[in-house]
């Protein structure tokens, strides 16, 4: 086992350099258009789905694959891939730095390696993180190959907590930590697990935005809260997943949840946002 999981890693760290390079010469230079959902896409995001896409039907031909730009049904395997191949495709389009490659996958439905690569800033993480999968093998979380850890810090206003911007009504109410939105979940959960903050809401990611960063979260001491129980791990086989939403809460540490997640309830009470079940 110790053989597949190094194979494992080394197949993403190879693969996203690759792709990496090539997106730094795109980098502020393509006009996004808008898909069906909302969200943008570029040539870029399709060239790198495809190239990961065949990389990985290449190195691992019995594993199925679900990525935001191409398959969005889970796979009757035991082993998917799951992929967005630009995290961040509008910081992308307007020269804003923070944007990555992710690279969850799965077994048997739940996330247990998490590749996530943000070539703009020199920052490559992942992480490992088994639950009750019966599954063995390596421990931790790392940033460039060194251990990261989650903050032990209690909550006050010189700490910090990711928003995307459908959570923004929180602030209605007296939250207890500075704000900072970034445009990309993969780092604003990732930001939890190496110590930045304390904590993340995300009200409507979907899957190939969360799947690669959970196991880095998981591995480094923090935990995931589904704000929604019915869209949760692990995921069921031949489901579409491509317009399901998985509200979040990411924590440091679990005695934060009941401070941060009184919270989320306005998101849904006054934005009154539909999740699908």
């Amino acid at each position: 086992m110790t053989y597949f999981w190094q194979e494992i890693y080394n197949f993403c760290r190879q693969i996203t350099q690759h792709i990496g390079d090539k997106l730094l010469e795109d980098f502020a230079k393509l006009e996004p258009t808008r898909k069906a959902d909302g969200s943008l896409v570029t040539e870029a995001d399709k060239w790198a789905d495809y190239e990961l896409r065949k990389a990985i039907k290449q190195c691992f031909p019995t594993h199925g694959v679900l990525t935001e730009e191409t398959e969005h049904i889970l796979p009757h395997t035991d082993w998917c891939w799951v992929i967005d191949p630009i995290d961040g495709t509008t910081n992308f389009t307007r020269g804003i730095p923070i944007w990555g490659i992710s690279i969850g996958l799965l077994y048997q439905g739940v996330p247990v390696f998490g590749f996530v690569h943000f070539p703009q800033i020199h920052q490559t993480y992942h992480g490992y993180y088994f639950d009750n999968t019966g599954l063995t093998g390596p421990k931790g979380s790392f940033l460039n190959n060194t251990l990261i850890y989650t903050s032990y810090d209690q909550p006050s206003l010189n700490h910090v907590v990711m928003f995307c911007n459908r959570s923004l009504d929180i602030l209605k109410q007296n939250f207890p930590c500075k704000i900072r939105i970034t445009g990309v979940t993969s780092y604003d959960l990732i930001s939890v697990a190496f110590g930045a903050t304390l904590g993340a809401i995300e009200a409507s990611p979907r899957i190939w935005d969360i799947a690669g960063a959970y196991p880095i979260l998981r591995g480094a001491g923090g935990n995931l809260v589904h704000l929604r129980q019915k869209v949760s791990f692990p995921l069921t086989k031949g489901v579409n997943y491509g317009e399901i939403g998985f509200p979040i809460l990411a924590v440091a540490r679990d005695n934060l949840i009941p401070i941060f997640e009184p919270f989320t309830e306005i998101i849904f009470k006054e934005k009154q946002l539909v999740m699908n079940n």
